[in-house]
């Protein structure tokens, strides 16, 4: 398309094309599920269900750290394994279905940009168009990072202290299906999400909105609130769980302040 063309498009051919992008999208997003769907059973077990038994890595490791570090708490070294039960008659076919459509997501999410990057090029300005390319790639990095975060630190570590807590000796405790799965699937995909701030930083820096020196302002602010945040919503109060959650944390504040520009000087009198 010309440029020439692009600029007189009108309402209903910008209608047309956000159309045409939208089935696109979702016709990537639908064959990624059938794949999915096909293969789930295994992944349910292996990549899924894995943080709910004892031989995840992440418990292994605190085990061999808790060696050198006593003061971990007992329950990221003691053995243990979650029961997880099905109390709906159709919670197991829904959760295959849903599954199978987060995966897709997961997976798509390169695919979904781009569509989305396509669809507002023509109203980029040419040197936001030649940074266009390395943004994407950067989001899309920072997305399956926070994924990575979110599955096997943040869920492993939020599941195995929920699911040991005892409120009373009398109580029975044990999992279901939905319960686990809407907590995992809420967990990953939102850290996944979380660590896109950066990029918003930098399309908010685009717009004038956002500039380094609010980064700059607030540095020290950000580090003891962040930290406290931390302490107050991790898991255990434990010093390296706080730091397992506050380095990541902090580290997209520090990439926010570099992806942003730098406010313009005013023109001297």
């Amino acid at each position: 398309m010309s440029e020439l063309s692009e600029k007189e498009m009108t309402f209903w051919d910008h209608l047309d094309d956000l159309r045409r992008t939208i089935f696109r999208i979702a016709g990537f997003v639908g064959i990624a599920s059938v794949v999915f769907f096909a293969f789930m059973k295994p992944l349910f077990d292996q990549v899924i269900l894995a943080p709910s038994r004892n031989d995840f890595f992440l418990y292994q490791w605190f085990s061999e750290v808790s060696k050198k570090l006593p003061f971990l708490p007992d329950f990221v070294t003691k053995a243990y394994n979650i029961k997880i039960i099905n109390i709906n008659l159709a919670s197991q076919f829904f959760v295959h279905l849903t599954s199978s459509l987060w995966f897709s997501l997961v997976f798509s999410f390169p695919f979904v940009i781009y569509q989305l990057f396509l669809f507002i090029k023509p109203a980029l300005y040419a040197n936001e168009r030649k940074n266009a390319g390395g943004v994407f790639l950067f989001g899309n990095i920072l997305f399956y990072c926070g994924v990575a975060v979110g599955y096997f630190f943040l869920f492993p570590l939020t599941l195995r202290f929920l699911a040991g807590y005892e409120l009373s000796k009398f109580i029975e405790q044990s999992v279901s299906l939905d319960s686990y799965m809407s907590t995992f699937l809420m967990v990953c995909f939102f850290m996944g999400l979380v660590f896109e701030l950066p990029i918003v930083a930098w399309f908010l820096s685009q717009l004038g909105i956002l500039h380094r020196e609010f980064f700059n302002k607030y540095r020290r602010h950000a580090f003891f609130s962040l930290f406290v945040f931390v302490a107050i919503f991790s898991p255990t109060g434990d010093p390296l769980t706080i730091m397992l959650f506050f380095i990541p944390i902090y580290a997209l504040w520090e990439i926010s302040a570099f992806v942003v520009k730098k406010k313009p000087k005013e023109v001297e009198a």
